[in-house]
């Protein structure tokens, strides 16, 4: 028996070690809410709060899903901040001005988004003009649209429900007499039942083929702890409101992209071109193609995270977009995405916005000024990046 705690105990450190690079953002995570729960009196994990951290997350998640793609490919867009602005404008002005209906504004919208993408990613992969620069110059260009936009009307308050229930709204519940929201409760129990297939199954993939595998009391630990705190989240809902509609919109989109990085050849074109370029060049991969899908999708994400931004604010304003591409850029070198490129998953990205919107929420809540969040912020960014590069030369 204590051989075996032993050896036990053993392989979790190994664990850790071999995978630090890994726990890492989950730790820091637990920690930082662990923190303001405590120094805000029990105000972080209320109900209400979660929900409203969800609102926050919900408009940088879906940018730090694009970024992801586009850093591990090895290119940066500084424009999706404005970007997302500016649609988030033109959605409002055909709702508000125009009297166009809401749903086919915002389909609207999303094909502009494709078409700046399309420009943007031609620029980089046709025109030969670096990313940076396209970028920079887009941030510039955007900012000025989203200014112009709205130099006559100011800030351009929305009243359609449908479109401001896509970052206020929650899902409908059954009707019950326990006072929770059931359907949340029982979208949490399909969850943790999806989660244990889906480990199970890679599980008995990797040992069909003979890969390593964790120990079974490890992996049952595992699938405890995440279906815990996948059960701890949807129960706290459940007493609210339920699940926001923007929490379902984030799930879809990163459910989408986990897909196809994991499972179809663009995903392995997309990290074959972040690892060496040229030699997927070389092996009949269309850098140029799936480079110019990569932007294409951002600009798409951008609008779709203006759209949440303006549903959550109930109007379209000049401000809209500020810094949004830097909490987006910070979330997926958090979430493990590599400096140098080929290396990044979207659910790692969606984990370190959570960090990042976690410290913005958590600050607020202690009435911290917005200077000194910055730092904090900033510091995080460097810290991660930091470890990052320590961890792979190690």
């Amino acid at each position: 028996m204590e051989n075996k705690k032993q050896s036990t105990g053993s392989e979790i450190g190994r664990l850790l070690k071999d995978n630090i690079k890994s726990y890492m953002m989950y730790i820091a995570l637990v920690l930082i809410m662990l923190f303001f729960q405590i120094w805000s009196g029990g105000k972080f994990f209320k109900p209400s709060n979660i929900t409203n951290l969800f609102n926050q997350a919900a408009y940088v998640a879906v940018l730090a899903i694009g970024m992801t793609l586009i850093l591990i490919l090895k290119h940066i867009d500084l424009s999706v901040g404005y970007v997302a602005g500016f649609t988030g404008a033109i959605a409002a002005i055909l709702m508000q001005t125009h009297g166009v209906n809401q749903w086919l504004a915002i389909l609207i919208v999303l094909l502009i988004g494709l078409l700046i993408g399309l420009y943007q990613g031609t620029l980089v992969m046709r025109v030969g003009v670096p990313a940076f620069v396209t970028t920079l110059a887009g941030m510039f260009i955007f900012r000025g649209l989203l200014s112009l936009s709205l130099a006559k009307t100011g800030t351009i308050v929305i009243s359609q429900k449908g479109f401001l229930s896509l970052c206020q709204g929650f899902i409908p519940d059954i009707p019950n007499g326990t006072g929770y929201h059931l359907a949340t409760i029982i979208i949490g129990v399909v969850a943790v039942a999806l989660v244990i297939y889906s480990q199970v199954k890679s599980r008995r993939n990797k040992q069909k083929y003979d890969f390593d595998v964790v120990s079974t009391p490890i992996f049952i630990a595992g699938l405890v702890l995440i279906s815990a705190i996948i059960l701890v989240v949807c129960v706290v809902l459940a007493s609210d409101k339920g699940i926001p509609w923007s929490a379902v919109i984030v799930g879809v989109i990163l459910a989408i992209y986990t897909f196809l990085l994991s499972k179809t050849k663009l995903g392995r074109y997309i990290y074959g071109i972040g690892g060496n370029d040229q030699a997927a060049e070389l092996s009949g991969v269309d850098v140029k193609l799936v480079t110019q899908f990569a932007f294409c999708s951002m600009s798409v994400l951008a609008a779709v995270s203006g759209i949440l931004y303006a549903s959550r604010l109930s109007s379209a304003t000049p401000t809209a977009g500020n810094a949004f591409e830097m909490d987006a850029i910070a979330s997926s070198y958090i979430g493990g995405t590599a400096v140098s490129g080929g290396v990044g998953k979207v659910t790692n990205a969606i984990i370190g916005t959570f960090v990042i919107m976690s410290l913005t929420n958590g600050m607020n809540l202690m009435s911290v000024d917005i200077s000194y969040q910055y730092i904090v912020k900033g510091i995080i960014f460097i810290a991660a990046v930091a470890f990052d590069v320590r961890a792979r030369k190690k």
